[in-house]
């Protein structure tokens, strides 16, 4: 800026007091500052014709942005949307004066540059056509002096030079200008028409009388614009530099592929895509997985090694170039050899044995059909995994076993899908690949245990595995393709089959392993029990003599169970013991008869209580039946002076108690029939007790039990010794059938019982009962209460 007045300010001090309005549009003028215009339309082409005849000064105001303006042009300045404007809505009503500086014409257009004089308010508008014509008040620019002025504009000062080193469109000098201004407005309005602002924002500046507001305000404008070009500088910075970088990476990767070329060596990526492509025309994948894996090939051409898809398509090549599509172990259909593989490696199991067999026979003669879905249920320790292994040894097949108990994921049984970080194929897909073959046997341990939760049900993904129906096209969320699993044999292990859900079951062919007899454990562990211990305890058969005295000894003094679990573990300690007296050098063999049992294990565990808790009156044995083999079960019944009628104690669930209702319902209903005097009931109290008060009891099967031990009781007379019952009982007495009842015989046969009396209808299910228990046991079919009354009370 000069001290020489430019003709706008020498013509400030003359300003008329109507002018002729022409509107801008995206911009706006400040006073002395210089404004290029084009000017095209008929009417402002006319009002600047007019305006040089005259005095050179229009004046300029702002047109309010409408629906459909564009504030991204990239004009000088436009002023032809004028035809449809409302002076008194669609103008903002302060602008600035301006002298027309220079004008040219050209091509139906009229260009000049304007510099602004001074601002006005329009007080009313006196004309519209041709064009505006208002009548004005001019504002004056108020003086603002005072360290907070100088502050602020040192502050924007420094601000606007920032903005132009960041604007490659503005020339330096325009930063070096502001340096040199010194009256506030003057620098708040050049900065504020410098800034590449929306039009409004800059009007908004010009409204302001204020200096030290208006400074403020074009302050927060150049800071919010320093930002934005920081920003953008950054993000340009960045983007260089990682250009940069490829580039230096690409020229790097050329260099190399020449220097190999001139030794002769090849990519590693080219052989890996044609390792690839052989393998996939060498298996002779089924057209779906060949088109996928395909796919996925020419998609893993086209990635750099050092991108992370890479891998995940490599891994996905590799699991569906080495899944056995084709391969198939040739079927052992010797029926007499696998039947000698079995009963070599088990003792007994008869009904899974046949089933086996059975399979093999139907095999032979029609090799097309499908693997069965078993399911071997029985207590724990029963043999149900180790018949899974002798079953793929006597087939002749690949074998593979993984417990399902627990699981709560449905990814385990499907898999992950691929847009997972890690993602895997599920068991069914890995167990496959690990036995090298599409026709193992698959063993599925513990399918009672499992379990779901908000990752999914694995029972019901189970559901397409183990029906021969659906597995023929099983699809696994990471492979994404159909696999038969028709060829594999799945064997699945259940303790019980309430927890598993029926559509499951449904699909199972349920094969019942009970619990071995006395006489089966003792030739067990002589057969494979001690023979492996005395192998794990570094023994030779020499060394240690276990008699047969002994070993029956140990199942009825300190195991009782149905399996053989804790059998073994006592043969191992007695193992241990002899191991430790040869060590020392104590004794070269080690004889161990019943004498001997206890030096090893202790004192008798389990004794016999049958005789002593059923010498009194109101003491009965009943049966039950539980995961782990069947139990006696002692019901206890005794009276006392009251009123308060029956109590029941021992954990009962709810259909327990009601059995013990309908038993106390029935006596007192036959009361004088049973020699019972009727007014008892009203002068004493029943209390009817199961022990182990510990563990939940239930079932109806313990009803004939109750109501023989009330009517001992009430009548006072015992019970015959070594007698057992179970049944459920009706209101009218009748006895109805229950279940369980092979645990339920083992179970009795175990404790010693040699008289059961129990349901007539369940008499057909003794067929399942072993042949030595049915001679050791005298059974008693009833199917009225006074039966029972009669065999245990000898009553009329």
């Amino acid at each position: 800026m000069t001290d020489q007045k430019s003709p706008a300010e020498e013509n400030s001090q003359k300003l008329p007091e109507r002018l002729p309005i022409l509107p801008l549009h995206e911009t706006a003028l400040y006073p002395k500052m210089v404004l290029p215009l084009v000017v095209m339309q008929g009417d402002s082409v006319r009002l600047v014709d007019e305006a040089m005849q005259k005095n050179r000064i229009v004046g300029l105001l702002v047109a309010r942005a409408t629906e459909g303006d564009d504030d991204t042009k990239d004009t000088e300045a436009e002023t032809e949307k004028n035809d449809a404007l409302d002076p008194r809505t669609d103008l903002f009503q302060i602008g600035s004066s301006a002298m027309i500086m220079k004008m040219a014409k050209q091509d139906n257009q009229t260009q000049m540059v304007v510099q602004g004089i001074s601002r006005f308010r329009v007080l009313e508008f006196v004309q519209e056509k041709p064009y505006l014509v208002a009548r004005v008040a001019y504002i004056e620019e108020q003086e603002a002096k005072g360290k907070e002025i100088e502050a602020l504009m040192t502050n924007l000062v420094n601000m606007f030079t920032r903005v132009v080193e960041f604007s490659p469109g503005l020339p330096s000098e325009v930063g070096a200008m502001s340096k040199s201004i010194q009256e506030p407005g003057v620098l708040a309005n050049m900065v504020a028409s410098t800034i590449n602002v929306p039009a409004v924002e800059k009007q908004a500046v010009l409204e302001i009388d204020d200096i030290k507001k208006r400074l403020h305000h074009v302050t927060r404008m150049v800071s919010r614009q320093l930002e934005i070009l920081e920003l953008g500088n950054k993000i340009q910075t960045q983007v260089k530099g990682d250009m940069e970088k490829t580039q230096r990476e690409y020229y790097l990767r050329q260099q190399l592929k020449a220097i190999r070329e001139e030794l002769g060596e090849t990519d590693d990526s080219n052989v890996e895509l044609e390792e690839y492509r052989a393998k996939i025309a060498e298996i002779d994948l089924p057209e779906e997985a060949r088109k996928e894996a395909e796919r996925e090939l020419e998609r893993l051409g086209r990635m750099h090694p050092s991108s992370a898809e890479y891998s995940v398509a490599t891994t996905y090549l590799d699991w569906m170039t080495s899944l056995p599509w084709h391969d198939t172990t040739e079927d052992n259909l010797d029926i007499k050899a696998a039947r000698s593989i079995l009963d070599a490696d088990h003792y007994g199991l008869e009904k899974a044995k046949k089933r086996i067999v059975e399979h093999l026979a139907v095999r032979k003669l029609k090799p097309e059909t499908k693997g069965p879905i078993l399911c071997f249920y029985g207590p724990p320790g029963t043999g149900k995994t180790s018949l899974g292994r002798s079953v793929a040894r006597a087939m002749g097949r690949k074998f593979w076993r993984f417990s399902v108990g627990g699981v709560r994921d449905e990814a385990e049984i499907r898999g992950h899908r691929r847009t997972y970080v890690g993602a895997m194929p599920g068991r069914i897909i890995q167990a496959l690949r690990r036995c090298a073959s599409n026709n193992p046997i698959l063993m599925l341990d513990e399918i009672d245990k499992i379990g779901s939760d908000f990752r999914g049900d694995p029972s019901s993904a189970l559901l397409e595995v183990l029906d021969p129906e659906q597995n023929f096209s099983f699809s696994d969320h990471y492979m994404d393709v159909p696999f038969d699993l028709s060829r594999v044999m799945f064997i699945t292990t259940a303790n019980v089959l309430d927890t598993i859900p029926p559509p499951l079951r449904d699909r199972m062919e349920i094969l019942e392993m009970v619990g071995y007899t006395e006489e089966e454990k003792v030739k067990i562990a002589n057969r494979y029990l001690i023979p492996r211990q005395r192998e794990a305890h570094g023994l030779k058969a020499r060394q240690i003599k276990i008699s047969t005295g002994a070993v029956k000894r140990i199942i009825s003094g300190y195991t009782r169970e149905a399996g053989l679990r804790n059998l073994e573990r006592e043969l191992a300690a007695i193992c241990r013991g002899a191991a430790a007296k040869i060590a020392q050098g104590d004794a070269d063999t080690v004889k161990v008869a019943v004498d001997d049992v206890a030096e090893y294990l202790g004192p008798l565990k389990l004794t016999s209580e049958t005789k002593a808790r059923t010498a009194t009156p109101g003491v009965a044995m009943g049966l039950a039946w539980t995961p782990t083999g069947g139990e006696l079960l002692f019901i206890e019944a005794t009276a006392m002076k009251g009123q308060k009628g029956l109590t029941l104690t021992g954990q009962l669930g709810d259909v327990m108690k009601e059995s013990a209702a309908a038993a106390m319902s029935f006596i007192r209903s036959h009361a004088r029939e049973l020699k019972i005097d009727e007014d008892y009931f009203s002068q004493h109290d029943i209390h009817i007790h199961v022990p182990a008060g510990a563990i939940p009891k239930d079932g109806p099967s313990a009803g004939v039990t109750m109501l023989t031990a009330l009517v001992s009781l009430l009548t006072n007379r015992r019970i015959k010794k070594d007698l057992a019952m179970t049944g459920e009982i009706t209101l009218r007495g009748q006895v109805l059938p229950v279940g369980g009842i092979k645990e339920k015989m083992l179970g009795a046969h175990r404790a010693g019982i040699k008289t059961i009396i129990l349901p007539a209808a369940n008499e057909k299910d003794l067929v399942d009962v072993p042949e030595k228990v049915r001679k050791a046991i005298a059974f008693h079919p009833v199917s009225k209460m006074r039966d029972v009354l009669k065999i245990a009370l000898g009553a009329g």
